[in-house]
């Protein structure tokens, strides 16, 4: 009994102090929590902690391709254009543009914009950073992007031509694409240097540049030789021209980064902001519940209920224009075979698994392009769950004893790894047996990007809301690998279709042909499309003016934490 009473006034006096206690005076432990000048009552912008459950790969815009890594990149750098809620391109670093003629457009650059780092930002900027991007020495996973452009002209220092090598419909809308965003220039050029004096290249930068410029074996050499040390410089410094600065980092544990007080559209609320990485779903949700962390990305559909059920707590529900995607190496047997693809896809039982393992969370793919994007097709049919048709495939194709095969996913993604084990018990069935191989998000792109896989399970964002980057990414045969088609396949009627249709400027035909390209990658099945998901982000009720994307991207700038 003493020790219940001695309990009880303990927790009375720690809810006393801690009513009385005013967090804007006290520094958070290791930059967690939230504080600002204004005190518990008063909004300020103070420090934003997030916690997603993967870390950055790379601070380089050009250095991989992927959602984890944007979503801090997206507030350091910044491009020529924007794209606003309906998918249209809206000035940023360009204040306008005007199309001259079917391969040629010229960009009226925003005047008295700086770097970072104290540097100007352009004409020159432009043209180094396109340049770096498609540079075979900088190897970027993203030079597909841009791949199309061919010359980029300086014409004074705030006009800048691009010029593309035949008519390509979506480049403001790829400009927009964080292959697009902009690094400071003097970092470039100290990026290149550097790389020249590790790489031991006896060659000068200027001369280097020029040998980049006149193409050719000169070039081809050099950059061969100084390709393993490109973007060294700006992973451990990056510097662009957004609202938020880099501060500091600790791979594979939080990225700090500090309001820019110099943004030419005007420093941001916040103070700063702190993407911490807490790889487990629960561990994030607690970090909300005890307040260690203000916001946390990716919150599982099975926790959809614990979250709205916290009263100090919101939920944002984001359609998306992604898609969910079992993919198969179709440069691996039994894959190569298009038979062995439909049979499998015909026992994947897409309702139960979107009911089972999403809890209805998105909605049901048939293919790549979502509901509203122009290509989307409501009519179109695909292979529906029908076990019997799966075993007369296999059969057909001389698998009826089924077979082993790894199918990898990232272990940091729990809604995947019951899907995994989902189609694992179901080719059971088959007599197909499935090892699936849990593996850490940096190590499982280099390994499905260099084809090291059997089956694999990835979602794609389009971030461009072009149905040419939801489609062309993942399966033109021009984007084998780490940029997008960790399927391998290669068809050249799909290639002719997507060409034509990026390069056709009527929307009518336009959609007719993605719809042609979509109808050939339900009948081909290098992936099985499970979804179009649906974002899952939480964050303190306290927590105001976050807004995000449709591609998951959060825009930081006029966020208020109470």
């Amino acid at each position: 009994m003493k020790y219940f009473w001695k309990l009880f006034l303990f927790s009375v006096i720690v809810l006393v102090l801690a009513a009385c206690t005013d967090d804007s005076e006290v520094e958070p432990e290791n930059g967690e929590g939230t504080s600002g000048e204004g005190g518990a009552e008063e909004a300020s912008g103070g420090d934003l902690v997030m916690a997603f459950p993967s870390d950055a790969v790379s601070m380089d815009p050009h250095g991989s391709n992927d959602v984890p890594s944007e979503q801090v990149r997206d507030t350091i750098y910044e491009g020529l254009v924007d794209l606003d809620e309906n998918l249209e391109a809206v000035p940023a670093l360009a204040t306008e543009w005007e199309q001259v003629d079917d391969t040629t457009w010229e960009f009226t650059l925003r005047e008295g914009v700086t770097f970072h780092d104290g540097s100007e930002f352009n004409a020159e900027v432009v043209k180094a950073n396109i340049d770096r991007l498609q540079d075979a020495a900088t190897a970027s996973p993203r030079a597909f992007m841009l791949d199309m452009v061919s010359e980029v002209n300086v014409v004074d220092d705030y006009t800048v031509e691009i010029v593309t090598e035949y008519p390509f419909s979506p480049l403001l809308n790829n400009l927009s694409h964080g292959a697009g965003k902009m690094v400071s220039k003097d970092l470039i050029d100290e990026d290149y240097q550097n790389a020249i004096d590790e790489s031991g290249l006896d060659m000068t930068l200027e001369a280097y540049y020029e040998a980049r410029e006149a193409g050719g074996e000169d070039h081809e050499e050099a950059a061969q030789q100084i390709g393993g040390n490109i973007g060294t410089i700006v992973e451990q410094n990056p510097v662009g021209t957004n609202y938020l600065q880099f501060d500091s980092r600790s791979a594979g544990e939080r990225t700090e980064l500090v309001a820019n007080e110099d943004y030419w559209d005007g420093p941001p609320t916040i103070d700063s902001a702190t993407f911490k990485v807490v790889s487990e779903t629960a561990s994030r949700i607690a970090e909300l519940e005890t307040g260690d962390s203000d916001f946390i990305a990716q919150v599982e559909s099975s926790n959809i209920e614990r979250v709205e059920s916290n009263q100090d707590a919101t939920l944002e529900r984001t359609d998306s224009l992604s898609i969910d995607y079992l993919g198969f190496n179709t440069n691996q047997e039994p894959f190569d075979d298009p038979l062995v693809r439909r049979a499998i896809t015909h026992a994947f039982d897409k309702e139960a698994v979107l009911s089972g393992v999403y809890n209805n969370s998105g909605t049901p793919a048939v293919a790549p392009l979502a509901p509203g994007m122009l290509g989307h097709d409501e009519n179109l049919e695909g292979l529906e769950y029908d076990m019997e048709r799966a075993r007369e495939l296999l059969a057909e194709a001389g698998y009826e004893d089924g077979f082993d095969v790894n199918l990898m996913v990232n272990d940091d993604n729990p809604e995947r790894v019951d899907m995994a084990v989902w189609l694992q018990e179901s080719l059971a069935e088959l007599d197909i047996n499935v090892n699936i191989e849990q593996v850490e998000w940096g190590s499982y792109l280099e390994l499905t990007g260099n084809g090291e896989h059997d089956m694999f399970i990835l979602g794609w964002s389009n971030s461009t809301g072009d149905p040419d980057n939801g489609i062309s990414p993942l399966f033109h045969s021009d984007n084998l690998g780490a940029p997008g088609n960790r399927s391998f396949f290669e068809n050249d009627e799909l290639d002719q279709l997507l060409d034509e249709g990026a390069q056709e400027s009527d929307e009518a035909a336009r959609e007719e042909i993605y719809m042609q390209a979509q109808e050939l990658l339900v009948e081909e099945a290098p992936a099985i499309f499970v979804r179009h998901s649906e974002n899952l982000n939480a964050y303190h009720n306290g927590v105001e003016g976050l807004e995000i994307g449709r591609d998951n991207i959060f825009d930081l700038r006029n966020v208020t934490i109470e």
